[in-house]
Protein backbone atom coordinates (compact mmCIF):
# COMPACT_ATOMS: atom_id res chain seq x y z
CA UNK A 1 0.00 0.00 0.00
CA UNK A 2 0.92 3.43 -0.58
CA UNK A 3 0.95 5.34 2.10
CA UNK A 4 1.89 8.77 0.29
CA UNK A 5 -0.56 11.52 0.75
CA UNK A 6 -1.56 10.07 3.81
CA UNK A 7 -1.59 10.95 7.70
CA UNK A 8 0.34 9.31 10.34
CA UNK A 9 -1.16 9.46 13.86
CA UNK A 10 1.71 9.18 16.25
CA UNK A 11 0.57 6.65 19.20
CA UNK A 12 0.58 7.76 22.27
CA UNK A 13 3.28 5.43 24.05
CA UNK A 14 5.27 7.51 21.24
CA UNK A 15 9.28 7.46 22.53
CA UNK A 16 9.92 10.43 20.09
CA UNK A 17 9.02 13.76 22.33
CA UNK A 18 9.07 15.57 18.85
CA UNK A 19 6.84 13.29 17.55
CA UNK A 20 4.44 12.97 20.85
CA UNK A 21 0.90 13.92 19.99
CA UNK A 22 1.92 15.00 16.09
CA UNK A 23 -0.01 14.47 12.65
CA UNK A 24 2.23 13.85 9.62
CA UNK A 25 1.09 14.07 6.35
CA UNK A 26 3.39 11.84 3.88
CA UNK A 27 4.46 13.12 1.08
CA UNK A 28 6.57 10.61 -0.47
CA UNK A 29 6.77 6.46 0.67
CA UNK A 30 8.40 4.14 -1.36
CA UNK A 31 10.90 0.98 -0.74
CA UNK A 32 13.64 3.64 -0.36
CA UNK A 33 11.58 5.53 2.62
CA UNK A 34 9.56 8.03 3.56
CA UNK A 35 8.78 11.70 4.32
CA UNK A 36 6.34 14.15 5.37
CA UNK A 37 5.57 17.20 7.35
CA UNK A 38 4.36 17.09 10.86
CA UNK A 39 1.32 19.61 10.14
CA UNK A 40 -0.04 19.92 13.74
CA UNK A 41 2.99 21.74 15.45
CA UNK A 42 4.08 25.05 15.03
CA UNK A 43 7.80 26.99 15.90
CA UNK A 44 7.32 29.29 18.64
CA UNK A 45 8.31 32.64 17.98
CA UNK A 46 8.33 32.30 14.35
CA UNK A 47 5.85 33.69 11.36
CA UNK A 48 6.16 33.64 8.31
CA UNK A 49 6.24 37.35 7.74
CA UNK A 50 9.71 36.66 9.88
CA UNK A 51 10.80 34.40 6.80
CA UNK A 52 10.43 36.42 4.07
CA UNK A 53 12.11 39.13 5.91
CA UNK A 54 14.85 37.33 5.98
CA UNK A 55 15.05 36.60 2.32
CA UNK A 56 14.25 39.77 1.58
CA UNK A 57 11.06 39.06 -0.05
CA UNK A 58 8.50 41.43 1.83
CA UNK A 59 5.19 40.22 2.82
CA UNK A 60 1.65 40.83 2.13
CA UNK A 61 -0.71 41.55 5.29
CA UNK A 62 -2.74 38.23 4.55
CA UNK A 63 0.49 36.62 5.41
CA UNK A 64 2.04 38.50 7.85
CA UNK A 65 0.65 36.29 11.13
CA UNK A 66 1.04 32.78 9.46
CA UNK A 67 2.45 30.19 11.75
CA UNK A 68 5.49 28.61 10.75
CA UNK A 69 5.57 24.55 10.97
CA UNK A 70 7.86 22.43 12.64
CA UNK A 71 7.65 20.11 9.92
CA UNK A 72 10.73 17.54 11.15
CA UNK A 73 14.13 17.27 12.86
CA UNK A 74 15.64 16.55 9.10
CA UNK A 75 16.70 20.03 7.63
CA UNK A 76 14.87 22.08 10.07
CA UNK A 77 17.29 25.18 7.59
CA UNK A 78 15.04 24.11 4.67
CA UNK A 79 11.45 25.38 3.98
CA UNK A 80 9.09 23.74 2.09
CA UNK A 81 5.46 24.66 0.85
CA UNK A 82 2.97 22.25 0.74
CA UNK A 83 -0.51 22.95 -1.15
CA UNK A 84 -3.03 22.19 -3.83
CA UNK A 85 -2.85 23.92 -6.85
CA UNK A 86 -1.44 21.55 -9.23
CA UNK A 87 -0.79 24.90 -11.91
CA UNK A 88 2.31 26.03 -9.72
CA UNK A 89 4.51 24.06 -11.75
CA UNK A 90 7.84 25.26 -10.06
CA UNK A 91 10.83 22.69 -11.70
CA UNK A 92 10.61 20.04 -9.82
CA UNK A 93 7.33 19.69 -7.55
CA UNK A 94 6.38 16.62 -5.94
CA UNK A 95 2.79 15.39 -7.32
CA UNK A 96 1.27 13.56 -3.86
CA UNK A 97 -1.73 11.57 -4.86
CA UNK A 98 -5.19 13.46 -3.51
CA UNK A 99 -4.28 16.69 -5.72
CA UNK A 100 -1.31 17.97 -3.04
CA UNK A 101 1.49 19.38 -4.27
CA UNK A 102 4.78 20.09 -2.38
CA UNK A 103 7.47 23.10 -3.65
CA UNK A 104 10.72 24.04 -2.46
CA UNK A 105 11.52 26.67 -4.15
CA UNK A 106 12.25 30.76 -3.46
CA UNK A 107 9.76 31.65 -6.25
CA UNK A 108 6.45 30.36 -4.55
CA UNK A 109 7.53 32.29 -1.57
CA UNK A 110 8.00 35.28 -3.57
CA UNK A 111 4.47 35.17 -4.84
CA UNK A 112 3.23 34.41 -1.33
CA UNK A 113 4.56 37.17 0.37
CA UNK A 114 3.17 39.46 -2.53
CA UNK A 115 -0.37 37.76 -1.68
CA UNK A 116 -0.51 35.88 -5.35
CA UNK A 117 0.66 32.18 -3.69
CA UNK A 118 -1.40 29.42 -3.36
CA UNK A 119 -4.77 28.72 -1.34
CA UNK A 120 -4.35 26.70 0.58
CA UNK A 121 -1.02 26.23 1.87
CA UNK A 122 1.31 25.49 4.98
CA UNK A 123 4.94 26.84 4.96
CA UNK A 124 6.91 23.67 6.71
CA UNK A 125 11.02 24.01 8.05
CA UNK A 126 12.41 20.98 8.19
CA UNK A 127 10.43 17.33 7.26
CA UNK A 128 10.32 13.88 9.17
CA UNK A 129 12.01 11.70 6.96
CA UNK A 130 12.50 7.46 7.54
CA UNK A 131 15.06 5.24 5.35
CA UNK A 132 14.30 2.32 4.21
CA UNK A 133 11.47 -0.20 5.78
CA UNK A 134 11.89 2.33 8.93
CA UNK A 135 7.92 3.76 9.46
CA UNK A 136 7.07 0.17 8.53
CA UNK A 137 8.73 -1.23 11.28
CA UNK A 138 7.15 1.94 13.75
CA UNK A 139 3.76 1.18 12.68
CA UNK A 140 4.35 -2.53 12.97
CA UNK A 141 5.21 -2.05 16.77
CA UNK A 142 2.36 0.18 16.72
CA UNK A 143 3.63 3.47 16.75
CA UNK A 144 1.90 5.25 14.33
CA UNK A 145 -1.94 4.53 12.91
CA UNK A 146 -2.82 6.28 9.33
CA UNK A 147 -5.85 7.73 8.62
CA UNK A 148 -6.90 9.63 5.24
CA UNK A 149 -5.88 12.99 4.66
CA UNK A 150 -8.40 15.36 3.67
CA UNK A 151 -7.47 19.21 2.40
CA UNK A 152 -9.71 20.21 5.94
CA UNK A 153 -7.49 17.92 7.97
CA UNK A 154 -4.33 18.99 6.57
CA UNK A 155 -4.61 22.81 5.98
CA UNK A 156 -7.73 24.06 8.00
CA UNK A 157 -8.21 21.94 11.49
CA UNK A 158 -7.78 23.03 14.87
CA UNK A 159 -4.29 22.24 15.32
CA UNK A 160 -4.78 22.51 18.72
CA UNK A 161 -6.93 19.45 18.47
CA UNK A 162 -5.94 18.25 15.30
CA UNK A 163 -4.54 14.75 17.13
CA UNK A 164 -7.99 14.44 18.53
CA UNK A 165 -9.64 15.02 14.95
CA UNK A 166 -7.39 12.76 13.28
CA UNK A 167 -8.02 9.67 15.24
CA UNK A 168 -12.11 10.41 15.45
CA UNK A 169 -11.95 10.78 12.03
CA UNK A 170 -10.71 7.10 11.81
CA UNK A 171 -13.58 6.48 14.35
CA UNK A 172 -10.89 6.27 17.40
CA UNK A 173 -11.63 7.86 20.49
CA UNK A 174 -8.29 9.00 21.89
CA UNK A 175 -9.08 8.62 25.39
CA UNK A 176 -9.44 4.72 24.55
CA UNK A 177 -5.99 4.83 23.43
CA UNK A 178 -3.48 3.16 26.11
CA UNK A 179 0.67 4.50 25.24
CA UNK A 180 1.15 0.13 26.51
CA UNK A 181 1.58 -1.71 22.88
CA UNK A 182 1.87 -5.41 22.72
CA UNK A 183 0.03 -8.37 20.35
CA UNK A 184 -2.00 -10.58 20.62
Amino acid sequence: MNLAGQLLIAMPGMGDPRFARSVVFLCAYSEEGAMGFIVNKYLDDMTLADVLERMDMGSAEVVLQDPVYFGGPVQIERGFVLHMDESRQSPEPLIIPGGYVLTATQDILKDIGTGVGPEPFLFALGYAGWGAGQLDAEIAENGWLTAPATPELVFSADRETLWETALQSIGIDPLTLSSASGRA
